[in-house]
């Protein structure tokens, strides 16, 4: 039995270090024991014991129960799709086995999902030949890239955010305060001026700035957090510049469009690190029990920009609730997505059309629904409907969740009974759900064979068969 509790921690001991710049030297220094030792207990040929533990609570400031609990459930889902590709399917590779690489070998997992994704860019070459493209796409999609590196970041930078929290002092707390700071500040150091313009001078621009005339031309459509985030962007792309490319460069992007789309993602971050500042925003989120509307009212914020700074909170020793998020079109579709530690459907498709989050919701009004996956998680996700910003003529919903056990840090889960209240069963993806008899299911398992008769029809389209 005591085997049964023993805890091989490795790669989250070895992401650690790596998260606090240490070597094994240092750190094995630190925490009293020898190199060999500590490389042992990154290897997993050594278990964690309660003793050591409890050094890395004390020395290092972090949450036992955050790093003792699995983080590397999204990995095995992901990698289990990877695996039920048609290639390599019918190897029958047992889920067992796919845990225990994530659980043991993030790295080799990590690669295995880099090939796929080169794979699924050359079986599209072929389609892009044909289309008479004249130009072949890159191998490896920025879009995809930056989500493997911010995914891979936990969606957590803390120089940034460090930098950002030092430089928010000097401007005010107060939303129309920090809009005022930020203005005098990028007119006095930067001799930057700011200009509110009819939306036909910019032409379906929301913001631009003029070099030539050092003016920040900020569009009449933008509201009041569409502007004082402009202008927070605008002054991180100026004070922190250092700081931001020196974090693309550690990136490591493969090709230019790449380096220019996560310099803009992390000139975003650091302006909502502006914004939000971490140390205060984290509190205000706990203390108010995730409000979103009062925490929205509070920072002079969007709704959207505060989901995004809501997964953001993964500070060593002050991690928040980790949320995962979505922004859903009208259709159905994912066009943004941050996976938190437990992002319950497909990371390689859509989600499941049985949550919630694919329906209609009324602009500010916070739709609670719980969800159990296959496999027994539950899951607390909230839907807000996004208002029409920009002049776009689509309606965008917003989405929110984290594991159920987080749900009494969350105002608007109040109500629900995340033990024994009757959850909305939900699979990760169509093609990948084995759940049967699900009505609202549009593609068949690729995993499983179809059982089709002529005189029967059941609930369920595309019965399959069980093995």
């Amino acid at each position: 039995m005591a085997d049964d509790r023993k805890l091989y921690l490795g790669p989250k001991l070895r992401v650690l270090r790596r998260e606090l710049g240490l070597n094994q030297t240092r750190m094995a220094e630190e925490l009293g024991v020898s190199p060999s030792y500590l490389n042992h207990l990154e290897r997993n040929q050594r278990p964690l014991t309660a003793q050591m533990l409890l050094r890395l609570a004390n020395i290092y400031d972090i949450d036992i129960r955050d790093f003792v609990a699995s983080t590397q459930e999204g990995a095995a889902t992901a990698l289990g799709e990877i695996l039920s590709d048609a290639l390599v399917r019918d190897i029958g590779i047992a889920r067992d086995e796919v845990l225990e690489v994530a659980e043991n070998y993030p790295g080799v997992s990590e690669a295995i999902g880099r090939f796929y994704r080169a794979l699924s860019d050359l079986r599209r070459l072929p389609e892009q030949v044909t289309a008479g493209a004249g130009s072949t796409a890159p191998l490896h999609a920025p879009l995809d890239w930056l989500r493997e590196t911010v995914s891979r970041a936990g969606n957590h930078f803390a120089e940034l955010d460090a930098e950002a929290e030092a430089l928010s002092p000097e401007l005010g707390d107060d939303p129309s305060t920090l809009q005022a700071g930020i203005r005098a500040r990028l007119k006095e150091r930067h001799g930057m001026g700011v200009q509110i313009v009819r939306e036909d001078v910019l032409a379906g621009t929301l913001r631009h700035y003029d070099m030539h005339r050092r003016r920040l031309l900020l569009s009449e459509r933008l509201a009041s957090s569409g502007r004082l985030f402009a202008l927070a962007y605008q002054l991180c792309a100026q004070e922190m510049a250092d700081g931001i490319a020196a974090q693309v460069s550690r990136a490591g992007p493969p090709d230019e469009d790449s380096r220019r789309l996560a310099s803009i993602a992390l000139t975003n971050y650091a302006a909502a690190a502006l914004i939000m500042p971490y140390d205060r925003f984290a509190k205000a989120a706990e203390q108010s029990r995730h409000d979103l509307m009062l925490l929205r009212a509070r920072f002079g914020v969007s709704l959207e920009q505060l989901a995004h700074r809501l997964t953001s909170l993964g500070r060593t020793g002050a991690r928040g609730v980790p949320f995962f998020m979505a922004k859903i079109d009208r259709a159905g579709i994912v066009s943004k997505r941050f996976d938190g530690e437990a992002w319950p459907f497909a990371r390689l498709g859509g989600t499941c059309p049985r949550w919630d989050a694919h329906g209609p919701q009324e602009s500010d009004a916070v739709g609670a629904q719980l969800i159990e996956t296959m496999d027994g998680r539950r899951f607390v996700s909230l839907a807000i409907g996004l208002p029409k910003d920009g002049g776009a003529r689509g309606r965008s919903v917003l989405a929110l969740g984290c594991e159920a056990k987080h749900a009494g840090r969350i105002v608007h889960a109040d109500g629900i009974d995340v033990e024994k209240g009757a959850a909305t069963e939900v699979g990760p993806t169509c093609h990948l759900c084995e759940r049967r008899g699900c009505p609202d299911r549009a593609l068949p398992p690729v995993t499983r064979a179809l059982d089709l008769h002529g005189y029967e029809r059941t609930v369920a389209p595309f019965p399959f068969r069980r093995v």
